[in-house]
């Protein structure tokens, strides 16, 4: 039954989130759609507004597998699914599962994910963002689209001229990454590279490196410059106070995407940027005014060491913010 009853309320939330956008009701038509079609135990009513809905947010394809008759279509809509829903959700308010952790976490999740799916629908697909936004916000990220040549460079550095002389002979002479990564090891200053064989990353011309927290002196990329990948640059490089040996190991040629060419990226960036953000917002204004008696000291005491313990507790999905799944 948790099955169904959680399979029925995601299948309700998602066919409501795409219900379409009716004309203004005029008296007589609003009075009609409040309308109660039928009444399911105690409290429970189906009104003529829930049924037409429902039947009117599925694609036709859908509908017609409910019946060849707008009749038909009517009375299965109504008996097969919206009671049956309802009977369901009934059986599990009986049964007090809405109150069973398990279950709990699921309504929760699918609540969640229907005012998610509402804030998407509101805000229209990635497609209709104009062409004007995606220029303007190309034009302010130009950088995401074109990238300079970079070049790829590993390099020893040594303390003296004569030293950095010494390891370029050695390497040279057996020109292979293995002896250029023992020489890195042996001789380099550079402790953030000597275990690497020296690698540097993929070097702009400025000195910049693709590798987090990596940068060279642009003396260093200029001597690459004058080698073709895989050559060794003939004599030690000054680089600060000590002396490189630089070895141009590959290039990335420099890259340019026009506009149009990124236009579907764009788009993708910009809609999943304003989902974050009317989501975030929506948050922020219920956190404000439903959230309270926060109690910072329970909070603290919460036990986290479940090792050995047998406690009913979500999954790792459950933790993942909805918006990422």
């Amino acid at each position: 039954m948790r099955v169904l009853l959680v399979a029925a309320l995601i299948l309700a939330a998602a066919l409501l989130d795409r219900r379409e956008t009716r004309a203004a009701d005029t008296p007589a038509d609003a009075a009609r759609r409040e309308g109660v079609v039928a009444h399911v135990g105690p409290t429970r009513t189906i009104l003529v507004r829930e049924l037409e809905d429902r039947i009117l947010a599925m694609p036709a394809f859908q509908r017609a597998t409910f019946g060849d008759s707008a009749a038909a279509i009517r009375h299965r809509f109504l008996s097969d699914v919206v009671v049956r829903e309802t009977l369901l959700s009934l059986g599990a308010e009986a049964d007090g599962l809405g109150q069973k952790l398990p279950s709990a976490y699921a309504l929760d999740r699918a609540r969640s994910s229907a005012t998610i799916r509402a804030i998407r629908a509101r805000i229209g697909p990635a497609s209709s963002i104009s062409v004007e936004d995606v220029r303007e916000f190309y034009q302010a990220n130009r950088g995401r689209y074109e990238s300079p040549e970079r070049i790829q460079i590993w390099r020893i550095l040594c303390a003296t001229r004569d030293e950095a002389q010494t390891v370029l002979d050695l390497a040279t002479k057996d020109a292979s990454p293995k002896t250029f990564s023992d020489l890195a090891r042996d001789h380099s200053l550079d402790k953030a590279t000597r275990l690497r064989a020296g690698n540097v990353g993929f070097v702009t011309e400025d000195g910049a490196s693709n590798e987090p927290g990596l940068r060279v002196d642009p003396a260093v990329v200029h001597a690459a410059q004058s080698v073709h990948d895989g050559q060794l640059v003939a004599h030690p490089v000054p680089e600060g106070d000590a002396f490189a040996v630089v070895w141009r190991r590959g290039t990335l040629a420099a890259s340019k995407h026009a506009v149009n060419d990124v236009a579907a990226q764009v788009r993708d960036t910009l809609w999943t940027a304003r989902v974050k953000s009317e989501t975030d917002s929506l948050v922020s204004r219920l956190r404000a005014s439903k959230l309270r008696d926060l109690n910072q000291a329970l909070l603290d005491n919460v036990d986290l060491d479940l090792a050995g313990k047998a406690r009913p507790h979500p999954s790792a999905a459950d933790a993942q913010p909805l918006e990422q799944r």
